[in-house]
């Protein structure tokens, strides 16, 4: 019985994840945009439709995953290539670096949560992995005001918003209210 509802649990939530369930977007959808470049509505976190290079063959990763928009972002709107263009989103974030340090992998500058520097917008923003999603995320801080930031995702769920909101707060360092970011990148 136990092994049974364990099997059922673990089919939905895969089912869950792979397929879209709203019937406000249908996968590839614009969904919002920063600065010209579009946000895409993916479905289920899991969906996986084709790789995204561009004409010289830079990868920007998965249609439609997190990675994919913020690599294509960079590489359209701040004309940057990462040195290592492959890599889970919790993978952007190096946890041997010390606040402050250069990212080789990205070649961007990484900042831990929480830093002595303040985030910026056009800043990569880092989550960990979870029990059900074990790739982490990745979004692109799109504001920055006193006590807030505001970030754009793609992927962030069937039913996540594009855009989303967390306290930012000076407590000696810079620390923005999430367990779950482990930091941030930036282009310098």
């Amino acid at each position: 019985m136990i092994i049974g509802i364990l099997i059922l649990g673990f089919v939905g939530l895969w089912t869950f994840k792979k397929f879209n369930y709203s019937t406000h977007f249908s996968v590839g959808q614009k969904v919002d945009s920063l600065n010209g470049v579009f946000v895409y509505y993916n479905g289920g976190i899991d969906n996986v439709k084709d790789r995204n290079t561009t004409s010289e063959g830079y990868n920007l990763g998965l249609k439609y995953q997190c990675v994919e928009f913020v690599k294509r972002y960079y590489y359209e709107n701040l004309n940057h290539k990462m040195p290592n263009s492959y890599g889970n989103a919790k993978d952007f974030f190096d946890n041997s670096l010390t606040d402050g340090q250069k990212n080789t992998q990205r070649d961007l500058t990484q900042y831990s949560n929480p830093s002595k520097a303040r985030p910026k917008v056009d800043d990569l923003l880092i989550f960990s992995g979870t029990t059900f999603n074990k790739y982490g995320h990745v979004a692109i801080i799109s504001e920055v005001t006193e006590n807030k930031i505001e970030i754009i995702q793609q992927n962030p769920g069937p039913f996540g918003p594009s855009r989303e909101s967390f306290r930012l707060e000076k407590k000696g360092k810079w620390e923005i209210s999430n367990d779950r970011i482990l930091g941030w990148l930036r282009k310098k």
